[in-house]
């Protein structure tokens, strides 16, 4: 694994943090659904409340990005992480007192997104000024290591803690834990805007959030990025049909073992493509990397569709972590290193929002077609659009393919 990045003070902090939110923030994300459902005994509320945490993430991250621009970045991350904390410790307040109100559970929610949705732009974009432009490709494959490793890490945890301590003390561990967050954060250097205080203040509004969108428009690299990223998970991320797959196809595996496994296999592969990161952070070509990682992602994706056998989709589906996680690696460092630092935050907000959004619209396209043409159809299919449209994308727009990063 390639850590150079962990040689500095400033970034070491940073990351550090990134290991107990990832972890701490999977509790949290297992307890909300389990009592809804326990509340409920409906999945439709289930449904409801990850919905409306979604808007609240979208408009936060966009306007957190513009003011990730205008004002110290160290202290945003401390006034949100703060923000993140209060709301873990009120979601356990509402638990113990035997509250039971899903509507209180999807505000708290909500208000928790809002704070993410600040925190994230933030967070992304100080990593260009704690490392080298050359050790951005590395520095984010320890981050994104690490959450992927808190995405299968937390929920396990998750599971083991609750017949244990009880649902309510998740909530309890998730602020506990965001504490030692806010101490590194604090230990950071500061990170002022750059440039004058009259420009600075000026990217907070609608206007640099709107300067931001038409930076994007501009630039064909960055442009691209994102669209390959669209590209290989609304078309290509087939989460939204693993518990038919599980109950129909991989049945005879045993339906609990079969669901368990194809929600795990994805980001443990992405954790094994960080751990390897040392073969390929050093690339200069970021944009040919990229490219290469969605048509890979969509050839194991197809892979998976076309797989009866569980442990062979389950190798294909760890296949396309590994290529999801070279694909995050490098439009992250183009993403940093393409714009200048007044631009930054309101990039990486753009970056959430697509994020987050991606893998949603393909829950909703997935399980339409999955319902129309059966599951394995839709999988394999998705996949073979993935490789088709990325490979036509690239073709007929080069400026991608062509980029290199800083040597």
């Amino acid at each position: 694994m390639d850590t150079r990045p962990l040689r500095r003070p400033a970034y070491r902090r940073l990351w550090s943090s990134t290991i107990v939110t990832a972890v701490g923030s999977q509790l949290t994300a297992v307890a909300v659904p389990k009592q809804i459902y326990d509340i409920t005994g409906s999945s439709a509320w289930v449904g409801y409340a990850s919905f409306a945490g979604l808007l609240p993430l979208v408009v936060f991250a966009l306007w957190g990005g513009a003011i990730a621009d205008s004002v110290d970045r160290r202290k945003l991350l401390l006034v949100t992480n703060i923000g993140i904390a209060v709301t873990s410790l009120l979601f356990w307040i509402q638990a113990v007192t035997g509250l039971e109100s899903v509507g209180v559970l999807m505000v708290l929610l909500a208000v928790q997104q809002a704070f993410f949705g600040l925190n994230s732009p933030a967070r992304q974009a100080s990593i260009a000024r704690l490392v080298p432009k050359d050790e951005l490709a590395a520095a984010n494959a320890l981050g994104s290591t690490v959450m992927q490793t808190g995405l299968v890490a937390g929920p396990l945890l998750a599971g083991a803690l609750i017949p244990v301590v009880g649902l309510a003390e998740l909530y309890l561990i998730d602020a506990l834990a965001l504490c030692a967050t806010v101490w590194a954060v604090y230990r950071l250097p500061a990170l002022p805007p750059l440039g004058t205080t009259a420009a600075a203040a000026g990217r907070a509004g609608l206007r640099g959030i709107a300067e931001g969108f038409r930076y994007i428009s501009l630039n064909q690299v960055l442009l691209l990025s994102f669209v390959a990223d669209i590209i290989a998970m609304v078309f290509g991320m087939p989460r939204a049909l693993f518990p038919q797959l599980a109950a129909q196809t991989y049945a005879p595996y045993g339906e609990g073992l079969a669901l368990g496994l194809l929600f795990a296999a994805i980001p443990i592969g992405a954790v094994v493509g960080g751990l390897m990161s040392g073969t390929f952070s050093r690339a200069r070509r970021h944009g040919l990397m990229v490219i290469a990682a969605v048509v890979a992602w969509g050839v194991a994706i197809t892979g998976f569709g076309l797989s009866s056998n569980l442990w062979v989709g389950v190798a294909f589906l760890a296949a396309a972590g590994v290529a999801d996680m070279v694909s995050m690696v490098f439009r992250g460092a183009i993403l940093l290193s393409a714009v200048t630092d007044e631009l930054r935050g309101r990039m990486q907000g753009v970056f959430t929002v697509v994020v987050a959004g991606g893998p949603r619209l393909a829950d909703v396209l997935h399980g339409t077609a999955g319902s129309a043409v059966g599951a394995r159809t839709a999988v394999a299919g998705g996949g073979l659009l993935v490789v088709v449209t990325m490979v036509v994308l690239a073709v007929a727009m080069p400026a991608l393919w062509r980029y290199r990063g800083s040597a």
